[in-house]
């Protein structure tokens, strides 16, 4: 009995001594605003931003070696939607996101009242393009073509003022992006409109006449925004993408470093020689 006694005695201690080992790996974490940052035995600070595949993750690859200097270390996470980014953000699984344009913010946050972020700053545009497999230019449209475009409210009413511009319908006035399919007040080619979430539209391509895709979506397919869009926006869109943070992190050093980044030289030549105007720097 006594012999299992010490057996039971050196296995506890054994065990103790084990978690102990564990402190190097530790993280702790300091409040800062209403987020909070954490730093690895190294020192280093972990800033976890959400954004979806091209072009945000990509430009966040680059600021990754960039932010590394700063002592902070970049992690990015996927998604390929346009909801669960904004959750997670406000649920503080995520320091920022990086994926969406600011109307697109607000009307989530009007959908959503449980949602207090906030633009950081912009960093680029993306141009909405019009697209198809079926046609080669905007004028072989046939009476009742299929129209595919994304089913939430923003890129929703930014497809339809493309379209507008395109000279394929006219919308009430004054509906402006907040326009839905019931604002359509002229429609010559009797357009039919199969409203899809948006990282779906490209998928729709054989099976439509024609799609409104957003650039960092159509780019996966792939599709050249400058080359394969029989129409697309101009530079003087409004629809800069942004970084979004929490009410009350703008000012977090790590936020500020992070815009600091994505604002450098390095990242516009980055976007310029990478996307070649599919993607366009907004800073």
């Amino acid at each position: 009995m006594k012999k299992v006694f010490a057996l039971i005695a050196t296995l506890v201690v054994a065990v103790f001594a084990f978690a102990g080992c564990g402190g190097q790996q530790t993280a702790t974490s300091s409040s800062s605003g209403s987020g909070s940052t954490v730093t690895s035995s190294s020192g280093a600070k972990t800033l976890k931003v959400g954004a979806t595949a091209v072009p945000h993750a990509e430009i966040l690859e680059q600021a990754k070696p960039l932010l590394a200097k700063e002592g902070i270390d970049l992690q990015i996470v996927e998604f390929n939607d346009y909801v669960q980014p904004n959750l997670a953000l406000n649920d503080k699984e995520l320091d920022a996101n990086y994926f969406q344009h600011e109307p697109y913010l607000k009307n989530f946050m009007d959908e959503h009242k449980e949602v207090k972020l906030k633009n950081a700053a912009g960093v680029h545009i993306e141009p909405m393009g019009i697209y198809s497999h079926k046609v080669k230019k905007l004028d072989e449209l046939k009476d009742g073509a299929s129209i595919a475009i994304p089913n939430d409210p923003t890129n929703g009413g930014r497809s339809l003022l493309l379209l507008e511009k395109a000279g394929l319908l006219k919308l009430k006035d004054g509906v402006g992006e907040k326009a839905t399919v019931q604002d359509i007040v002229e429609n010559p080619k009797n357009l039919k409109f199969q409203e899809v979430e948006a990282a779906q539209v490209p998928r729709t391509l054989d099976d439509v006449d024609a799609a409104i895709i957003n650039s960092n979506f159509a780019m996966q397919v792939p599709l050249d925004p400058t080359k394969d869009a029989l129409f697309i926006e101009d530079s003087t869109s409004p629809y800069v993408n942004i970084i979004a943070v929490r009410e009350g992190d703008e000012n977090r050093p790590e936020i500020q470093a992070l815009i600091k980044v994505l604002h450098s030289d390095e990242i516009k030549n980055f976007i310029n020689e990478k996307y070649k105007g599919a993607v366009v720097p907004a800073f």
